[in-house]
């Protein structure tokens, strides 16, 4: 099976939920026996797609991330009919960046059109997406099967007395809302007591990082909080295992790992109720969700959490217990890997019939 990925998914410098997604499909897919053959492409320069669609032998099971499927829809519909191609759509293109039909930026609903209209079938990493991508006319509902994303076996986190140690964890870019989290956060300075760190990527949106900075210093929060770039490994399960509250203020997020991750390690949540955050939180009463875009709604959910010894305890009670649901990364390679055969079967028993027709 070739796997077609984004240049650099094993950079530790590059951390994101859909690189350690696609790491995990690689590596559980060869632990049950797959020969997967790792394809990357660069953003800019290197082979096109086409060419490396190109040099692919025909029939060849081929998966390929939606980031690049997107981008290359040309060269998926060019080899549709030749290669047996599934495309793994971490998030719905067009939702995360803004576009819609008939609005500026239409032209990439038709491009995800396009790529996904060109597959065998489509994985969607959740529900949402699922559902977006349907309602939206992307992709034929008989076509997209959900993989959510699985958790590591993780080391519970031990709260301390005060509740203090907030962790937003993700890239720093605005679809992350780490500008609403400060702006909630330049409310709370009479409060002693807590600090709150950010992990994840300063390279994506420098911009961004900039105008968080010059706001922090602003509203006094410079040695309340604490930007560590990217943590991956034993660092990041450092920073899970400080951690007494996990913050994610996103605007639009597709699955919502870092709660699966967060609820992994019996560690409460406070998240804004946008796409598949819901899904992740799968109703656990250890998740605290307020409307997206409403700094003022973090701050008074921050309000009650750090000040009611009582509330922390229920609902790191709730987390530990939630500890014991979390899906295994076990169970999204086997739906992976039972639609890829599918795929491969459905395919070989066509070429059959065509053949003694």
């Amino acid at each position: 099976m070739f796997f077609v990925v984004p240049d650099g998914v094993d950079d530790p410098d590059r951390v994101s939920g859909g690189n350690l997604y696609d790491q995990h499909v690689r590596d559980g897919l060869r632990e049950r026996g797959w020969d997967v053959r790792m394809l990357q492409i660069q953003e800019a320069g290197g082979r096109p797609v086409a060419r490396v669609l190109s040099e692919l032998p025909d029939g060849a099971v081929t998966l390929i991330d939606g980031l690049i499927a997107v981008r290359e829809s040309d060269a998926l519909v060019a080899h549709s009919n030749r290669l047996r191609i599934v495309v793994l759509a971490h998030m719905v293109a067009s939702v995360t960046q803004g576009a819609n039909p008939g609005k500026p930026g239409g032209s990439l609903v038709d491009r995800e059109r396009e790529a996904l209209r060109a597959a065998k079938r489509v994985i969607a990493t959740s529900g949402w997406t699922r559902a977006e991508l349907i309602s939206r006319d992307i992709a034929d509902p008989d076509s997209v099967v959900v993989a959510t994303p699985g958790t590591e076996p993780a080391a519970k986190s031990i709260a301390s007395r005060r509740g203090g140690r907030l962790l937003c964890v993700g890239v720093v870019a605005p679809h992350k809302g780490q500008d609403l989290l400060v702006r909630a956060l330049g409310q709370l300075t009479e409060i002693d007591g807590w600090t709150c760190t950010f992990a994840g990527s300063l390279s994506a949106a420098p911009g961004f990082v900039d105008q968080l900075a010059r706001t922090i210093l602003l509203s006094g929060l410079a040695t309340r909080t604490e930007f560590t770039g990217v943590l991956d490994g034993g660092r990041l399960d450092d920073a899970y295992g400080r951690a007494d509250l996990i913050v994610v203020p996103s605007r639009n997020e597709s699955f919502g790992m870092v709660v699966a991750e967060a609820l992994a390690r019996g560690i409460p949540v406070l998240a804004t109720r946008v796409g598949g955050i819901p899904e992740a939180i799968s109703g656990s009463p250890a998740s605290i969700l307020v409307p997206p875009e409403d700094p003022w709604a973090l701050e008074v959910v921050l309000r009650q959490w750090l000040g009611s010894a009582e509330r922390r305890t229920e609902l790191k009670a709730a987390a530990v217990e939630a500890r014991g649901m979390v899906r295994p990364w076990a169970a999204t390679v086997a739906v992976i890997a039972t639609l890829l055969t599918e795929v491969a079967l459905t395919e070989i028993a066509r070429s059959a019939a065509a053949v003694s027709a």
